[in-house]
C-alpha cells in the first residue's frame, strides 16, 4: 500500500471515483489509471474532527484498518477516506464495519 501524497491525486480519486458515505467516514475510490499502478490510500481527517492527538488517532485507527482491506479495491485504484467529526469517539471496532460498508460502495460505484 502506498501513502498518497499530492493534491492533484487527492482531487481527481474525490471527482472522479465512486463514493460511499456511512456516519462517521466516506471513502471515495478512483479507478485506476493504468492498469499496473500500485493501489494508493490517502486520509482527510480535518479540524472539525478534534485537537491534533484526536485526529492523528483517527488517522491512525483508518490507517490500521486500511491495511487489511487493500484488496478490497480494484488493483491500481486511488482510495480517500475522509474521517468526518463522529470518528473521533469511535473505537476501531466501530469504525471497521462502516468502513468495509464504505469501500464496498465505492468501488461497486468506480468506472471503468
Amino acid at each position: 500500500m502506498h501513502r498518497m501524497r499530492d493534491g492533484e491525486e487527492f482531487r481527481q480519486a474525490m471527482r472522479r471515483g465512486g463514493k460511499g458515505v456511512q456516519p462517521d467516514l466516506v471513502v471515495h475510490v478512483g479507478g485506476p489509471v493504468e492498469p499496473a499502478d500500485v493501489t494508493s490510500v490517502g486520509f482527510v481527517v480535518s479540524k472539525k474532527v478534534g485537537r491534533a492527538h484526536e485526529r492523528n488517532l483517527v488517522k491512525r485507527r483508518l490507517r490500521h484498518l486500511m491495511r487489511d482491506r487493500i484488496d478490497a479495491v480494484p488493483a491500481g485504484s486511488k482510495v480517500v477516506v475522509r474521517a468526518l467529526p463522529g470518528a473521533a469517539s469511535r473505537q476501531a471496532a466501530a469504525l471497521a464495519p462502516q468502513l468495509d460498508q464504505a469501500l464496498h460502495t465505492a468501488a461497486s460505484r468506480v468506472r471503468r
